[in-house]
């Protein structure tokens, strides 16, 4: 039996694990801007406004957690959160999220990794899909796009973007 967690051969956690880290520590980055005063702003009436928009770039990244802790969740029964209402509490927010992301990744095999998550509203299945698919999907790309929206917001609202994989007209590269 091969150990999965060499080098040579990492465990899929351990992949997700790492990526999550760099991606995290950017996404936080952009967090870190967003003025409290300016939460209300939004550039179109269609957009989410600013401080809604950091909040869900908070609260997203629980899924995986969500997920690797059930085989299923139910959104009527799940209690929310309250929205942050300042950028302190966005950066806690997403500072426990990811804590709790690193932590779950930690106690998962890759056949738990690989097996089936269900998100229910009651009887009502929403989605079914693996939990890799939830850390690339709906964790990883989802937040990606939404940091995308939140440099062009950081960008109309002349706050200066952080470098995100590369340079920045604000700033040097981070290395």
């Amino acid at each position: 039996m091969s150990d999965t967690t060499t080098t040579a051969n990492p465990s899929m956690q351990a992949l997700l694990s790492q990526e999550l880290k760099r991606e995290l520590a950017i996404t936080r980055r952009l967090l870190e801007r967003v003025p409290t005063e300016q939460f209300g702003w939004q550039p179109h009436a269609k957009s989410m406004k600013l401080g809604t928009l950091a909040s869900h770039m908070a609260n997203l990244i629980g899924f995986l957690q969500m997920s690797l802790s059930a085989d299923a969740t139910d959104m009527a029964t799940m209690k929310m959160p309250e929205s942050p209402t300042t950028t302190d509490e966005v950066l806690r927010r997403f500072d426990v999220n990811a804590e709790n992301i690193h932590k779950a990744l930690a106690d998962v095999d890759d056949a738990t990794f690989n097996a089936m998550w269900t998100m229910r509203r009651g009887e009502q299945t929403l989605m079914a899909m693996p939990r890799t698919t939830v850390a690339r999907v709906l964790v990883l790309n989802h937040l990606i796009h939404h940091r995308g929206q939140m440099s062009v917001y950081l960008r109309l609202l002349d706050i200066p973007v952080p470098a995100i994989y590369g340079g920045s007209a604000d700033e040097a590269p981070q290395r």
